[in-house]
């Protein structure tokens, strides 16, 4: 019997602002792949680590091996756990969000692409984004953001780099 072909399994990666959530639905609707967010499983504002580590060991490892994955989403309203979603094992992926890219990660993906943009115009997209409930937040996570790329380095390990500005 043979076996099926492995999902595909892509990374998308930036800091916030970057574009990532726009690219990777323009991704989805020319390739049909499932797009999951690190946005939905960061267990609050200081979760970036706690969230890409989650989606590697509940999503990305799973579904290498040919298994079913689930990832629990994060309520950012009653600032909780929430609800477990899950993945079928043949589910081609897009990962999305900060912390997407880490070299733990690399070896299963098929692509990974890294975006940037200037700062002050990320900042200018989250505030449109996410309105200025954000703003309190920026530096706090901006700092985790850094934290993040000096231990996973995922702007230089990408496969492409890709630069944003003008959308």
């Amino acid at each position: 019997m043979p076996s099926s072909p492995k999902p595909i399994i892509t990374l998308i990666d930036g800091r916030s602002g970057a574009g990532k959530s726009h690219y990777a639905a323009g991704l989805a609707n020319t390739s049909g792949a499932q797009v999951v967010s690190l946005d939905e499983v960061y267990p609050g504002w200081d979760g970036l680590d706690a969230g890409s580590w989650h989606i590697y060991t509940h999503v990305v490892l799973p579904i290498s091996q040919g298994l079913p994955a689930r990832y629990q989403r994060w309520d950012w309203t009653t600032h909780s756990p929430g609800s477990w979603v899950t993945v079928a094992e043949n589910t081609n992926l897009i990962l999305e969000g900060c912390g997407a890219i880490r070299r733990e990660m690399l070896p299963f993906a098929s692509s990974s692409i890294y975006l940037e943009a200037p700062e002050e115009l990320r900042h200018e997209r989250a505030l449109h984004r996410d309105g200025n409930s954000y703003e309190a937040h920026w530096q706090r996570w901006a700092l985790q953001e850094q934290r993040f790329l000096n231990l996973h380095h995922s702007n230089r390990i990408a496969a492409v780099v890709e630069k944003t500005w003008g959308e």
